[in-house]
């Protein structure tokens, strides 16, 4: 009898999340399932992994479907890094994260606490993929991400993937018969024009709302924002070598013996 693959679930908005409970559905279908996902939400928090207080992590039962479940006072980093060497008892075939409950494409992949989660499994030597809904709303609706969650998880777990990648999928928010496909990608050049929105506390204290409006400015058709924005889904293989490899020769040409 072959033995069914092992799955990490996690993601960064929390163990409760629709988007995460879609998720473990799908993976119900393709192997064994193991949950470890932040007890509240963790969006934004990118790498960040805790270091200066005490980690909790609680034994729940909220899906009956999977072999155990996890809620973690931590990050999402925290969780995968928890999974892998206190609660899983062997390495797990794949790890995906999400669904993120909006868009992790472009230059948000830095920020996004659903892709340092996928990353965190990738630099441990485990398949990841993180999965993101362009729709922020809590009750968004899932069922149209089901298919191609499957279709590209499947392609993971048979395939594998190169030594140091894993994927950012993004989908859009469309009816499934009108998504036209999936699409392979690279990043968009984008990025945040970023604006403080100031106030004043009942104390006379100043804080600060961050907004801001994202700006695109790659015109390229083979961007995850080109095919989400003509309705495919966006899969982008991202690397955590962060060396600007092109460089090296120009810089080992400048003088730094001054």
């Amino acid at each position: 009898m072959t033995k069914r693959p092992l799955i990490l679930v996690t993601n960064d908005d929390g163990i409760s999340a629709p988007g995460l409970r879609t998720l473990i559905s799908v993976m119900k279908t393709l192997g064994d399932v193991v949950v470890v996902a932040p007890d509240s939400p963790q969006s934004g928090m990118g790498h960040a992994i805790t270091i200066n207080s005490t980690l909790f992590v609680e034994k729940i039962n909220i899906d009956d479907g999977v072999q155990e479940e996890y809620s973690c006072s931590g990050t999402p980093a925290d969780c995968v890094k928890l999974a892998i060497n206190e609660i899983l008892g062997r390495r797990p075939d794949l790890c995906v994260s999400g669904i993120n409950h909006g868009s992790n494409s472009s230059i948000n992949v830095i920020y996004s606490g659903t892709m340092s989660a996928a990353l965190e499994a990738g630099i441990e030597g485990i398949p990841a993929i993180g999965f993101s809904l362009l729709d922020y709303d809590w009750n968004a609706n899932f069922e149209h991400c089901k298919s191609f969650v499957k279709t590209i998880a499947k392609n993971v777990l048979e395939h594998g993937l190169q030594d140091g990648v894993v994927l950012n999928v993004n989908l859009p928010n469309l009816h499934e018969k009108d998504i036209k496909g999936i699409r392979v990608c690279r990043q968009a050049r984008a990025n945040w024009k970023e604006e403080f929105d100031k106030r004043q506390n009942p104390m006379g204290r100043d804080y600060y709302w961050l907004t801001g409006k994202f700006v695109n400015m790659d015109n390229g058709e083979d961007t995850d924002e080109w095919a989400l924005e003509n309705g495919y889904v966006s899969v982008v293989p991202v690397q955590f070598d962060l060396t600007a490899h092109q460089s090296i020769k120009t810089l080992n040409t400048w003088d730094f013996n001054d």
